[in-house]
């Protein structure tokens, strides 16, 4: 919940040309929802692409106050919507069950759901995170088919490393990360698991970017606080090129 309207087409329109040439990976960038379709409006034409942080778990146009549906979200210029955010499951109620009827609602639409997992600082001390982000990735993906697979991008943010002053090290990321490769090929074999995408959340920063990304199983980035300065996002995204 950042950046007022001025300051985010400020900062769109700052980062557009900075990661013009990235043709090795997609750039993605989430406003808050009142933002949206003047962003978007922004960036037509560029590689850029607006993802929305949430939605509601309901297709139809129906009295839900206060919802914002995918079909809407794709209306006003959305190609992924963010589900499950640890912030959305830690402060709002956020369920396995929920991330699942969210993800079917933007798979509905032919958006790309970017699906959150992971644990808390407590869950990791019981020794409880494998079976915490194995739950969510069962049952956030549950009854989803081998095509549904195909729009799923799934994100792991270590929990415990947000506001904590822990920082998990690209090992342990890169050991959740095998993880979840590893459940995904249970549920759905290992070719979907090899081409699915998952990404790490966990205070990404243009200084770790390069060494994360090394790792077998990270394949991006959810950005938190860096993909707030332009500056800084497009040397995340540009590690390559530096």
């Amino acid at each position: 919940m950042f950046k007022l309207l001025a300051e985010a087409v400020e900062t769109a329109l700052e980062l557009k040309p900075l990661v013009s040439n990235a043709n090795h990976c997609e750039v993605v960038i989430a406003p808050v929802f009142v933002h949206l379709k003047t962003v978007a409006d922004r960036l037509e034409g560029s590689n850029v692409r607006v993802a929305a942080q949430d939605c509601a778990p309901v297709v139809e146009q129906s009295a839900n106050t206060g919802e914002v549906s995918a079909e809407m979200l794709k209306d006003v210029g959305c190609s992924h919507i963010i589900i499950g955010h640890s912030e959305r499951r830690q402060f709002y109620g956020e369920t396995d069950e929920g991330v699942n009827r969210k993800a079917r609602a933007a798979l509905a639409e032919g958006l790309t759901a970017i699906v959150c997992v992971g644990e808390t600082l407590a869950q990791r001390e019981n020794g409880e995170l494998f079976d915490v982000v194995g739950r969510q990735v069962r049952d956030g993906l549950s009854g989803l088919t081998t095509s549904d697979l195909e729009r799923i991008i799934i994100a792991y943010e270590p929990v415990w490393a947000i506001g904590t002053g822990k920082t998990a090290t690209p090992d342990q990321a890169q050991e959740m990360h095998g993880y979840i490769r590893g459940r995904v090929a249970e549920i759905q074999g290992e070719g979907v698991a090899n081409d699915v995408r998952i990404l790490y959340g966990g205070s990404v920063k243009p200084e770790n970017i390069a060494e994360l990304m090394g790792k077998e199983d990270i394949d991006g980035a959810l950005v938190g606080g860096a993909s707030l300065t332009a500056s800084d996002f497009s040397r995340i995204v540009n590690y390559r090129l530096v």
